[in-house]
């Protein structure tokens, strides 16, 4: 059974930094396809940043500069850096993953398997 397990969500002022992990059990880690994604109130799921499984990175233009997808294959650890954080960062986070190892896009509607979230909160 697949299960992809988040941490690291705080709350933090602008222009400071967080952290996420994510620890994946249960698949191919190293051969799939994985994202973080986000979700504020109101609206809907958006894609932050992927990693196919040939190691591409595909980033919302939202976060270009300022958030890292990293992956630590030893440890089945998908990570997400994220620096200059805006008050529009606010959301709840999550890790995704899909056997398709080929994704290019970030959307959501790709990915079969997800985490349960993780929340971060942005504040001024």
């Amino acid at each position: 059974q697949v299960q992809l397990v988040e941490s690291g969500g705080g709350s933090v002022q602008a222009g400071g930094s967080l952290r996420l992990s994510c620890a994946a059990f249960g698949y191919a880690y190293n051969t799939n396809s994985m994202g973080w994604f986000r979700q504020a109130p109101g609206k809907e799921r958006e894609g932050v940043v992927i990693v196919s499984g040939d190691g591409n990175t595909y980033y919302a233009d939202s976060v270009k500069g300022r958030f890292t997808i990293s992956k630590d294959n030893a440890k089945n650890t998908l990570y997400l850096q994220m620096n200059s954080l805006k008050l529009e960062d606010t959301a709840m986070y999550y890790c995704a993953a899909d056997p398709k190892w080929w994704l290019r896009s970030t959307a959501p509607a790709d990915f079969k398997y997800w985490g349960q979230g993780t929340q971060v909160t942005v504040s001024s």
